[in-house]
């Protein structure tokens, strides 16, 4: 009789348990961007937010979680209890603040649900600058170290590293190209426009407007294949023998510990509004690219990422 009262107790909690799961979710759901509204991290966060609202059938209340450098963000994301009600739209910056001496978060922080969007980095010159590939600028660089000056993000921000990835892979220093922060790609953009600096590796939708009104080129992209803006584009392994690829990504994640028949279900959604034409055209529109990895795909390549922002910090002596 006992053995029996147990079995019926352990049965009603199994199922109990497994009702709670089956059913959710119950209530809304918060998903927390580390940047603020209206970039592009926040844009592809509340996308995925209305289709995920009406996948899941709950409220999905997007909130902007901003400061230190992505810091503040990321750390609600990490620190969320991991029952599926508060997610996050963790950013390429994951994979280098830990570096910097700025928080101990990394990759392994995390559960990963999805990789959804990734822009590699274009190499810009001005469009009437004399090097027209990127060999040109390299020998340039190679036969006058410093004079030769970059700009696109905040010091140690991706877009340096990304720089300064390519030119230790070649075995360059990668000091030998100053750069010269900026608060983002634009700034950086313009000051190459009007000659301030010579060189501006962000990705191509940022600098789509300028490479569309004929004011910058692009030499290359650092990434295995032509962006679908630009097919004719070469990548930087063809135009320099370099396997170096750099991308600012975003992808949705939430707390470690997330019981897996609930992280299953999350995954089958985002996937959904991945797949979706909405969401494509979304991408197309503004020059956006579509990428995905789900769950341990994910994690590799964030942890093959932290792994690389690693080795350039070193070079650069960023590294804390």
């Amino acid at each position: 009789m006992k053995r029996w009262l147990r079995a019926v107790a352990a049965l009603a909690v199994a199922l109990a348990v497994g009702s709670a799961v089956a059913a959710y979710p119950e209530r809304p759901i918060t998903l927390i961007v580390p940047w603020g509204a209206g970039g592009g991290t926040d844009a592809v966060a509340r996308f995925f937010g209305a289709y995920l609202e009406k996948d899941l059938g709950q409220p999905v209340n997007v909130v902007n979680r901003t400061g230190g450098n992505g810091v503040v963000g990321h750390s609600a994301i990490a620190q969320a209890p991991p029952d599926g009600y508060t997610l996050g739209m963790i950013t390429v910056e994951i994979t280098m603040m830990h570096w910097q001496g700025l928080t101990e978060l990394g990759p392994a922080s995390y559960t990963p649900l999805a990789l959804v969007n990734a822009d590699p980095a274009g190499f810009q010159v001005r469009a009437d600058s004399s090097y027209k590939t990127v060999k040109d600028v390299l020998d340039a660089v190679r036969a006058n170290p410093g004079k030769l000056k970059a700009s696109g993000t905040g010091q140690g921000g991706i877009w340096q590293l990304a720089l300064a990835g390519l030119l230790s892979d070649l075995k360059i220093d990668p000091k030998a190209v100053p750069w010269v922060p900026s608060n983002g790609a634009a700034p950086g953009l313009q000051d190459l426009v009007a000659g301030g600096v010579d060189i501006v590796p962000c990705s191509i939708p940022e600098a789509r407007g300028l490479i569309d009104a004929g004011k910058v080129r692009s030499l290359a992209i650092f990434d295995d294949k032509a962006p679908a803006l630009y097919p004719n584009l070469p990548t930087i392994k063809q135009a320099t023998g370099s396997n170096w690829t750099t991308a600012a990504w975003r992808g949705l994640a939430t707390s470690k510990g997330l019981p897996k028949d609930i992280e299953t279900r999350l995954v089958a959604a985002i996937k959904k509004a991945y797949d979706s034409k909405e969401y494509h055209d979304f991408l197309t529109q503004r020059g956006f690219g579509a990428t995905w990895a789900a769950e341990d795909a994910f994690a590799k390549y964030m942890a093959k990422g932290d792994a690389d922002m690693g080795t350039v910090m070193k070079s650069l002596g960023m590294a804390k």
